[in-house]
């Protein structure tokens, strides 16, 4: 069942409207409130995509939503207080849900995790949620955190254990890298890049670890010295 909230001005006809018509969308889509669900934000594009498991066990897109802020530029975030959107890889719990933040609707991305852990990078209460401001966070509209948070919650609620976040620069290909030739985060991303490819490859999120410092993929990710990226527990 689609929560109803009713924070930061949404009248209760709005939300019974907006619950309905997701109803409806992931009807036609062959989805309902329980599929397992992924997402995938890109920073340049200031786009959120949902992505939800077919009957075939395959991920296909679901919507697109516009990022409303995000803050700081492109690359990962470093240290608390730098007022910088993260990149990588996360993964979300029932633990890192709260329906009652003063965004209207949020759920924390699990930053810094243990690749972001050795590499010594610090911050804490990386969101997604409604609002539209962004100290750090990715910003959704109302209308937009009203859909992907009830899906999210639901999927978890449902028995999927963990829903992946992969966060990226910008759409990952060879072209695009090569039009940042020289940056120094470049390697970074091309790291980043292999887990994208996994997937495009694969139709569902890669189980993700970090070895020696670097993300890895596959079977990789579940070799003995891998330490897996986890949600809260």
């Amino acid at each position: 069942m689609v929560r109803r909230h009713t924070r930061r001005g949404a009248g209760i006809s709005d939300v019974v409207d907006r619950s309905e018509g997701l109803a409806n969308a992931l009807r036609n889509a062959g989805a309902r409130l329980g599929t397992p669900a992924h997402v995938r934000i890109y920073k340049r594009e200031s786009l959120l995509e949902l992505w939800l498991e077919g009957n075939d066990g395959n991920f296909g897109l679901f919507r697109s939503y516009p990022i409303c802020a995000w803050s700081g530029t492109l690359g990962p975030k470093l240290r608390e207080g730098d007022r910088q959107s993260p990149e990588g890889f996360y993964r979300v719990t029932l633990k890192q849900l709260n329906p009652n933040s003063r965004h209207r609707l949020a759920f924390n991305i699990g930053y810094p995790n243990a690749y972001d852990e050795f590499h010594g990078r610090t911050g804490s209460a990386i969101m997604v949620h409604g609002g539209c401001s962004s100290v750090g966070c990715f910003a959704m509209t109302d209308a937009g955190i009203d859909e992907i948070y009830p899906i999210v919650e639901a999927a978890l609620r449902a028995g999927q254990p963990a829903v992946d976040v992969a966060i990226f620069p910008f759409r990952l290909t060879e072209t695009s890298l090569q039009q940042e030739a020289g940056n120094p985060r470049i390697e970074f991303w091309r790291n980043l890049m292999d887990g994208a490819e996994q997937f495009e490859m694969s139709c569902r999120p890669p189980e993700v670890a970090t070895i020696e410092g670097r993300y890895c993929f596959g079977a990789e990710a579940a070799a003995a010295g891998a330490t897996p990226i986890a949600g809260w527990v």
